[in-house]
């Protein structure tokens, strides 16, 4: 009863408005979601350290990129984890040949991207751990969020270049607990895929740890220099 007032009081005093059209009701309303063409292909990504990697959109539609915005920056969104992660399970849904994960669930295990602390306070949350929740509550695949740790301060990777980004990524990272991830097939979530220099660096460490494979999965794939702003 108290959490039914409180959402009432909610959205009588902060309502939500689309970020795309700006119309009150969602945070993504029907009509904008429509103009989001997930995509219905997937063509293997392989790199050193993944194995493979799932994205729902081109991070240049200004609505996917508006969206991804308010969910990392101020004034936070945080339940736009929702309709974002729906977006990702949507492309599962839509490709022709499905993942395998989504066949046989067995082995697999989800892991955000980890904040570091400081970024952790400051938002109040990780926002690729809240898109793995509900990817996780759809396949049915355990979150695992106490291995991966970021264990130093960085700059946004936002601010660098290529090159500067994948320095940046470097020894920022460390595995814990290792015995849980020996073996497994990791599904690594985050929100954007640029350079890949921090997914990489997640991967390699993971990999160095023995765990079996590595899937990247994102909402949305970004030229360098697109995810500026």
């Amino acid at each position: 009863m108290k959490g039914e007032l409180r959402n009432f009081l909610l959205e009588l005093f902060f309502p939500k408005f689309c970020f795309g059209c700006q119309r009150e009701g969602n945070y993504l309303c029907e009509d904008c979601e429509a103009l989001l063409d997930v995509s219905r292909d997937h063509q293997r990504f392989k790199t050193e350290n993944l194995s493979d990697l799932y994205f729902a959109l081109e991070y240049k539609n200004p609505i996917i990129k508006n969206l991804i915005l308010r969910f990392k920056y101020e004034p936070f969104a945080k339940e736009l984890s929702i309709p974002l992660a729906s977006l990702i399970i949507d492309h599962f849904q839509l490709i022709e040949n499905p993942p395998p994960f989504l066949a046989e669930r067995t082995g697999f295990i989800l892991i955000p991207v980890p904040l570091k602390k400081r970024k952790l306070r400051w938002r109040g949350f990780n926002q690729a751990e809240e898109l793995a929740k509900e990817i996780s509550n759809f396949l049915g695949i355990p979150i695992i969020n106490d291995v991966l740790i970021k264990i130093k301060e960085t700059p946004s990777q936002v601010e660098l270049s290529g090159k500067e980004r994948e320095e940046n990524a470097k020894g920022v990272f460390l595995c814990q607990n290792i015995e849980k991830i020996r073996g497994r097939k990791i599904l690594l979530v985050d929100d954007v895929y640029t350079t890949g220099a921090t997914m990489e660096e997640c991967a390699r460490i993971l990999k160095i740890v023995r765990a079996r494979e590595v899937i990247g999965i994102v909402i949305a794939r970004a030229a360098p220099g697109e995810d500026q702003f």
